[in-house]
């Protein structure tokens, strides 16, 4: 797939266990592979819609939000 044979593989693996020791491979082992798995379950999930309920209430209602609307001027007095 990428050119990568058992040589580069091998190489690969005591330059990994070199940096971070023999103790810390199975927590690194099992963080990249619930990174896999939580990648593949948002990628197969459909669209999430993460509008807070408050404004989606609004918009359905046709009010404007208060942070939407501009705030009056007072009236000028002549």
């Amino acid at each position: 797939m990428f050119g990568i044979g058992t040589t580069e593989l091998i190489i690969i693996l005591v330059i990994i266990l070199i940096i971070f020791g023999v103790g810390k491979l199975p927590s690194i082992g099992s963080g990249l592979g619930q990174a896999i798995r939580n990648f593949k379950k948002a990628s197969s999930e459909e669209e999430i819609d993460v509008t807070p309920q408050k404004e989606k209430l609004e918009s359905a209602a046709g009010v404007k939000p208060a942070a939407a609307t501009k705030p009056e001027e007072p009236a000028k007095k002549i």
